[in-house]
């Protein structure tokens, strides 16, 4: 199977038809692409919107819907995606990997159902969440990809669902101006992290505080950029990388750049 890494973009971006938004769009026609060429028995997600002390998966075979952004209109909550969980494959990556700790207490937050909405509209795919440790080293995130490479024979779609840039203290000081101009920087770093992507410099992705001066900048919090590093620990050495999604950026601080990892 192919690996993602993809945004989810904005709660703003919710209500928006695939007509609206272009990246919405880009997933809606990566989503036929996937069933076209694929069986896709189930798909894993490590959401940025899931972060813990250790790391969990979800066994649910009910997935809740969690609308977890806050002060929205009304409207935005009434948004539905009834996808069923893969609690069989859910028990595969506590085998794989026994230290994770198995839970019912999660379900499908921001970070993934509004995605899914656009990649398998019809909610036909079994979907799980795995948690991300919030406390662990990044490199803890790299290894955790490489041992959860054998579900990609399984026939296991896993996304990494983040941002590589997200910087909310410095996109709300335009934001509620409403300037939704970027900065500047972000595709500067944009391009250059893409640079480190396609020439497969993981050690920079990994040591991303240090690597690059924008990077503190671009990820002051660890939740959104690290789901790129499960991603990438996936990959394996035959696999080609292909940009779904590559705009300019269309917040401040902010990057929607999104990929694909497959043979």
């Amino acid at each position: 199977m192919p690996v993602l890494f993809t945004s989810h973009g904005s709660p703003m971006d919710i209500p928006l038809s695939k007509d609206e938004k272009p990246f919405w769009n880009a997933l809606y026609n990566l989503g036929r692409d996937l069933e076209n060429k694929y069986e896709v028995k189930a798909v894993l997600i490590v959401s940025a919107h899931w972060c813990s002390r250790g790391t969990f998966v979800n066994i649910s075979p009910q997935q809740e819907q969690i609308y977890d952004y806050y002060g929205f209109p009304e409207e935005y909550y009434k948004v539905k995606y009834h996808a069923k969980g893969a609690p069989d494959i859910a028990y595969e990556v506590k085998k794989l990997i026994p230290n994770i700790s198995e839970t019912t207490d999660w379900g499908l937050d921001h970070g993934a159902w509004p995605m899914l909405m656009h990649l398998f509209p019809n909610a036909n795919v079994p979907v799980f969440q795995m948690s991300i440790d919030y406390y662990a080293p990044a490199s803890y995130y790299y290894e955790l990809g490489k041992q959860l490479q054998p579900l990609r024979e399984k026939g296991v779609l896993i996304i990494g669902s983040g941002a590589l840039i997200h910087n909310l203290p410095l996109a709300g000081q335009k934001i509620r101006f409403n300037d939704m101009t970027p900065y500047g920087w972000e595709a500067e770093y944009d391009l250059w992290l893409k640079k480190q992507i396609d020439e497969r410099n993981f050690v920079n992705m990994i040591n991303y505080q240090d690597s690059h001066t924008l990077g503190k900048m671009a990820a002051p919090t660890p939740d959104h950029y690290v789901p790129v590093l499960y991603s990438l620990g996936l990959m394996e050495t035959k696999d080609n990388i292909e940009y779904f999604y590559e705009g300019a950026p269309s917040l401040p601080a902010f990057s929607e750049r999104s990929f694909m990892i497959r043979q």
